[in-house]
């Protein structure tokens, strides 16, 4: 199967099975090995094979699906530079098809060879697979059915060059690897290892589903717009009330900018120490990728602010082209601010001096969004657009008054109030 001779595609995540499948195909007949032992492996493989399917959602030809599984998840220098921006030039070209020729004789094996060899009947299992769970626990439900429909256009290329191709424009649409196949991210530890750590349940916020705050809205569209398309952007804050949509507004944008090559990850400040790391791994991919900072804020004592800063704008090293920050924060300095800042003139010299040190983080952020609590006429008109988006039967004086009454001991007016309530509601239903 000639699978020790890939140039490009090495050292794949799941490579164990690759390696026991193609020796059961090299050897099924072997008389060398015991046919006990053989068979052991090939229903270990099944196994693996079967557990795959449960965790990644995949159906039908489950051979084909583990395959397309490797291809789509192999970072390697070609994979890596056809991501987003499609097919490249070069003599990279020349490797690539040496290793989807190998790729396809392996799509080409007929399993049934196997099943006379060994005088087993369990292969059909494999190569018309149905799930008892139609659902993935690793990729979203479309991300499963593209890798699903890769899998059926490659075993129907009729060529090594056809099959590259598809692959290609995979990578093109979609990209490689847990940054291509997947939204967002958080920052986990591994040692001393900085790992991205795909988020696999994301809510489908989308922008319309945000009552209200249009030109705040607007302006967070424009900016990421101008981001995605090459231009140049501004680090981004959002601040404002509570409950007012900033998170959301930022989850809804990488949905809507996410088919453009927009990732995000999320940080917290007790990883601050690690943005260094981060930038590392993603400033050469061919994403654009926002590092969230949600509810952002800093207390006299904490000084991680400092090292924020010189990481947003002032190092040595300048901020890679495809990354900004959007940063979510009920404060409008970031910073907390007391009246001894400014009055307290007995413990140094230069007052004026501490309060420009701590607003100097905030000037970082080169576009400031300000969203504040909606009026009650605002607030009416967010549970009413809410109740008819949650077909909520109810008489509109009723169910303002209700919401009313729930706004009083729940928080005050906000968006998340309004949410709230109808999820109330949807309870009671």
């Amino acid at each position: 199967m000639r699978t020790n001779e890939l140039v490009l595609y090495k050292n794949m995540e799941h490579e164990d099975l690759l390696k026991d499948m193609v020796f059961l195909m090299e050897n099924g007949d072997n008389e060398y090995y015991n046919q006990e032992d053989l068979k052991g492996l090939l229903f270990e493989s099944l196994n693996v094979c079967i557990e795959l399917a449960g965790s990644y959602g995949f159906e039908g030809n489950l051979w084909h699906n583990f395959l397309t599984l490797l291809l789509a998840n192999s970072e390697n220098a070609y994979s890596t530079a056809c991501e987003v921006v499609g097919e490249v030039e070069g003599s990279i070209n020349a490797a690539a098809l040496h290793d989807m020729e190998i790729f396809k004789e392996l799509f080409d094996y007929d399993l049934h060879i196997l099943e006379e060899q060994m005088n087993v009947r369990f292969l059909f299992m494999i190569q018309d697979y149905r799930p008892a769970v139609g659902h993935s626990k690793i990729f979203n439900k479309r991300i499963r059915d593209r890798i699903c429909d890769l899998s059926k256009a490659l075993g129907q290329a009729d060529s090594a060059e056809a099959f590259k191709k598809t692959v290609t424009e995979f990578y093109r649409e979609f990209g490689v690897g847990k940054l291509g196949l997947h939204k967002a991210f958080r920052i986990e530890r591994s040692g001393e290892e900085t790992v991205i750590a795909p988020i696999t349940n994301i809510a489908h916020v989308r922008l319309d589903d945000l009552v209200g705050y249009e030109a705040a809205k607007q302006k967070l569209i424009d900016n990421t717009e101008a981001f995605v398309s090459g231009k140049k952007a501004n680090n981004c804050l959002l601040f404002g009330d509570a409950g007012t949509g900033k998170s959301s507004s930022i989850k809804a944008i990488l949905n809507q900018y996410y088919d453009r090559g927009l990732r995000m990850i999320e940080i917290y400040k007790h990883q601050f120490q690690d943005l260094n790391d981060v930038i590392a791994q993603i400033k050469n991919r061919n994403y654009k990728f926002i590092i969230f900072m949600d509810d952002l804020s800093f207390e006299e004592f904490e000084v991680e602010y400092k090292y924020l800063k010189a990481v947003i704008e002032g190092g040595l090293e300048r901020k890679p082209d495809n990354i900004l920050i959007y940063a979510t924060s009920n404060r409008r300095h970031l910073v907390r601010e007391t009246f001894k800042d400014k009055a307290d003139r007995d413990e140094e010299l230069h007052t004026n001096d501490t309060v420009q040190e701590k607003l100097s983080l905030v000037a970082r952020f080169g576009v400031t969004i300000y969203f504040g609590k909606p009026d009650k006429k605002e607030f009416q008109n967010i549970v009413r657009t809410l109740a008819e988006r949650y077909h909520i039967r109810m008489p509109e004086e009723q169910l303002l008054l209700e919401a009313n009454k729930w706004e009083l001991s729940h928080g005050g007016m906000s968006g998340r109030t309004a949410q709230q309530f109808m999820d109330y509601l949807l309870g009671k239903q």
